[in-house]
Order: structure tokens, then C-alpha cells, then sequence
């Protein structure tokens, strides 16, 4: 258990010191360095067993590029070993930190064996080494703890009683498309509406008149809170994240320019103001439709196969879809 808390502590810490370090240099050439042309970090963020005696190994990734995404097909530039070298891993790595992007399974009999993702983007060789160690053992509370959902150590009795959302894509698992013509794309979530959305403007709104008693909550506006906000984000051991469902697709993999309509909120730690990320000072859950069926339209630019991902997150916990487009010109 200790070795548990040092490596979460250690992790934390080393959050914070990027943290400083990106707020001190953001308008300069620090910010501009790291749009472009940096390595992409694999990360194993911890396994999970399964009902039939298999293990889940739970996989992510920092690209360290804000605007930059880098493509790297599967080979040798981008493999797992031992055994097969394609085990369903990205080789499109959206900006920034994603955090349990994908799983890999392996068999009981596993042991102490290690799986290594290695990837090179841009020059740089980076590895993930994946055991079954039990300081990685991890649980839905440890998910919505790493990702933001919680405080780092908390729970709630909603918490503990949430289940990740459900997503079924409607029609065919495999599509075909021309470049430039929008496909259509439909998808249902289901989800039992845990944890309850998170208002980040009527949270401090409550705080404030629970401080400062009935006499200032008659000067206390939505605005001004809003406005202390963007000019004082709250301080976090962790990462902060709205809580509150949405459907997000993405490119998974496929090298060519991919957009979406309407535009989708990201599944990346994005905590700038406006970014449309729900790790944002003043990110709104968008509206859930009364049938649960989502609707975008996806145009691409060149053609190819593109592997489609589609993440419903609630918050805390998650669940992903995926569809293959075979574009032809």
C-alpha cells in the first residue's frame, strides 16, 4: 500500500511542477515549443481482472504536442512485445494527456510477465511496461480519481454506486465513404445519469454565501463569479474534471484530416477556458438527447481506412464504440 501512495504522490507532484511550469511560460517560447514536434510518452496506467480469469492491461498515452497529432502506423515504430505486435493501440495520438485510452487482454496464466508497448514519434523512443503487479490493480474508483471526476483519495456513496455509461453505435461496424461527402454516424447511450452533473458556477456561488452569509450573497452575481473563475482556476493535487455525460468521436486511427459536425468535446485533458473539454474552467455538460441516440456527421479529407472511436463518458467512468470507414475518392 505504501509503495501505492508514493507512486500516486510522485505522480502528483510531478503534475503540479507542469502545471507551474506551463502557467509561467504559456506566452512565450515555452507555449510554442510544445506545439509541435515532441514525443508521444506511452503510459500504462494499471490492470483489471476479468469474470473468466483473464486480465485487462489498461493503456494510455502524453503526447506532449498541444496542437500536433501525430500518426504511426503499427510496426516498428509502433509495437507491443512480446507476441503480437498490434494489440488494438491508437496510431493517431490526439493532443495531450489521454488517460485509459485503450485495453489489452491477457491470458490467467500471465504471472509476472511484462507486455511492452514501445512507440517512436518524432524521433524519440519511449516504452510502457505493463505487469500485474498489485500496486497497478485498479477499480472504477481508482478511474474517476485518476481522471478527475473525485478528489485524489475520495469517494461519495454516488460515486461508489455509479456504472460507466453503455454505447451502441447504430448500423454497420464497418462503413463506406467518398472524400468530402459527410457520413452520417448514430449512436445510443445509455447511462444511470451518476454522478450528478457538476456547475462549477453554482458550486462557488454556494461556497461563497455559505462564507459570506446572506448580506454578501446580494452582491454576488453569476458573472463575477464566472469572471474569478477564468482569473483564478482552482488549485488541484490532480486534475479537475466536470462531471456530466457526453459523447465524444474521434480519429483512432487513419493519417488523413477527419472533422466532425457538431463539433465534438474532447476526450483529452484540455483545462484552457472555452476548449470544449470537460477538464476546463467553464465547461458545460452538453444537452443528452430524450432518446439517447447522438447524431454527427463526419467528413474526410483524403482517402483510406480510418478506425473510428467513439468514448461516452459520464464524468467518471466510460465507455468506448468503434466503426471502421473504408474512404475512397
Amino acid at each position: 500500500m505504501h509503495s501505492l501512495v508514493n507512486r500516486r504522490t510522485s505522480a502528483a507532484m510531478k503534475v503540479i511542477a507542469l502545471a507551474a511550469a506551463t502557467a509561467i511560460f504559456s506566452h512565450g517560447v515555452f507555449a510554442d515549443t510544445y506545439n509541435k514536434g515532441r514525443h508521444v510518452e506511452p503510459a500504462f496506467e494499471g490492470w483489471r481482472p476479468n469474470d473468466d480469469g483473464s486480465f485487462n492491461l489498461m493503456f494510455g498515452y502524453m503526447n506532449e504536442n498541444w496542437e500536433e497529432e501525430p500518426d504511426m502506423a503499427v510496426g516498428e515504430m509502433n509495437f507491443f512485445s512480446p507476441g503480437d505486435a498490434d494489440r488494438g493501440q491508437p496510431t493517431h495520438f490526439l493532443p495531450r494527456r489521454n488517460r485509459f485510452t485503450f485495453e489489452v487482454t491477457v491470458p490467467s496464466d500471465w504471472g509476472e510477465r511484462e507486455l511492452v508497448w514501445t512507440l517512436n514519434v518524432n524521433g524519440v523512443e519511449r516504452k510502457a511496461y505493463a505487469t500485474l503487479k498489485a500496486d497497478y490493480l485498479v477499480d472504477n474508483m481508482v478511474i474517476a480519481s485518476e481522471t478527475g471526476s473525485l478528489g485524489a483519495g475520495t469517494s461519495s456513496p454516488e460515486s461508489r454506486l455509479n456504472v460507466p455509461p453503455v454505447v451502441t453505435v447504430l448500423g454497420d461496424e464497418i462503413r463506406t465513404a467518398r472524400v468530402g461527402e459527410p457520413l452520417t454516424l448514430q449512436t445510443n447511450v445509455a447511462d444511470d445519469g451518476l454522478p450528478k452533473p457538476t456547475d462549477r458556477v453554482v458550486e462557488a456561488r454556494r461556497f461563497a454565501e455559505f462564507v459570506g452569509g446572506p448580506l454578501a450573497a446580494a452582491f454576488i452575481t453569476e458573472d463575477s463569479i464566472r469572471d474569478r473563475l477564468l482569473l483564478t482556476p482552482p488549485i488541484r493535487v490532480t486534475v479537475g474534471k466536470v462531471n456530466g455525460l457526453f459523447l465524444s468521436w474521434n480519429v483512432y486511427r487513419g493519417a488523413g484530416s477527419v472533422s466532425f459536425d457538431p463539433p465534438q468535446p474532447k476526450p483529452w485533458e484540455d483545462t484552457r477556458t472555452s476548449a470544449n473539454s470537460p477538464w476546463g474552467a467553464l465547461w458545460t455538460p452538453p444537452a443528452v438527447p430524450e432518446d439517447g441516440n447522438y447524431t454527427v456527421d463526419v467528413t474526410f479529407d483524403q482517402p483510406g481506412t480510418y478506425v473510428l472511436w467513439g468514448r461516452a463518458d459520464d464524468g467518471g467512468l466510460y465507455h468506448d464504440g468503434y466503426i471502421t470507414v473504408n474512404v475512397s475518392e
